[in-house]
């Protein structure tokens, strides 16, 4: 992964697992833990209800991201950190968090009825293309909501692609339309997706992503939701440090091909 890292790195193991990561001279990131290590117990308290679903979800999430060749744990990640930002709201709300949790873990469930001829291209989706790609939000929440317990994740699963601004699909919903942690989960999945190497350019560093991210509020983004992007920046920038850390020695061995 590429970037304009300038801390030095070097070849270090997890302290829980052994795995061998890259290792940067930065105190404030502690221990040295691969990044399956720091997300289980983030995962585990997100979802700390009980409900016999939580297992399933997990499975689902890995299976996609398997089959989007997505890189390392996207959906584990961008689900533990959307849960940060929703902790500035309802700190002690365990039932909203988990489920803002779940939905943004499931986000892309839908992608499994797209045929791998779109999901996986590497070149531009036609608009017929487009079309089916479209389709996913929707077909996510069919399938979520049918899991008991899971009604407020089913509607972060259909609004994660709605834009703040009402352009965004599947219903071109508008501000505070749009369920609160799709607007913070989509401030955490533009991150992830802009400091994750694609086949059609490398990493961006995470300052570069910060700044797009600030620049595209009130657009794309809640302005609140980047605010709280903004307040959170330790922890967001050591997610991306974390996962460029797995991808220095060979953790992932080739680009994501996900596509929103």
């Amino acid at each position: 992964m590429n970037d304009s890292r300038t801390s030095t790195t070097s070849a270090a193991t997890c302290s829980c697992c052994g795995a061998l990561i890259a290792s940067r001279d930065r105190p404030e990131t502690g221990d040295a833990l691969c990044e399956r290590c720091f997300l289980e117990p983030l995962a585990a308290e997100c979802s700390a209800c009980g409900d016999l679903n939580a297992g399933f979800a997990e499975a689902l999430a890995s299976a996609l991201d398997l089959r989007e060749h997505e890189t390392g744990l996207h959906s584990r990640r961008v689900a533990c950190h959307t849960v940060v930002l929703a902790k500035r709201f309802f700190p002690h709300d365990e039932r909203r968090l988990t489920q803002i949790y779940w939905g943004a873990l499931l986000h892309d469930i839908g992608k499994i009825g797209v045929p791998d001829r779109i999901l996986l291209k590497n070149g531009p989706l036609d608009d017929d293309e487009w079309t089916v790609m479209r389709r996913h939000p929707d077909d996510g929440h069919h399938l979520v909501s049918h899991l008991a317990g899971m009604e407020d994740a089913a509607e972060i699963v259909r609004c994660h692609e709605e834009r703040f601004d009402g352009t965004g699909y599947p219903r071109g919903l508008r501000g505070e339309a749009i369920p609160l942690g799709a607007r913070l989960f989509a401030v955490i999945d533009a991150l992830d997706a802009m400091t994750s190497d694609r086949p059609y350019r490398h990493a961006l560093p995470f300052e570069t992503a910060m700044a797009e991210i600030r620049r595209m509020s009130g657009s794309q983004f809640d302005p609140e939701a980047v605010r709280l992007f903004v307040a959170e920046e330790p922890a967001l920038r050591r997610m991306v440090e974390l996962k460029c850390s797995e991808a220095d020695f060979g953790r992932t061995d080739r680009p994501s091909h996900r596509r929103t």
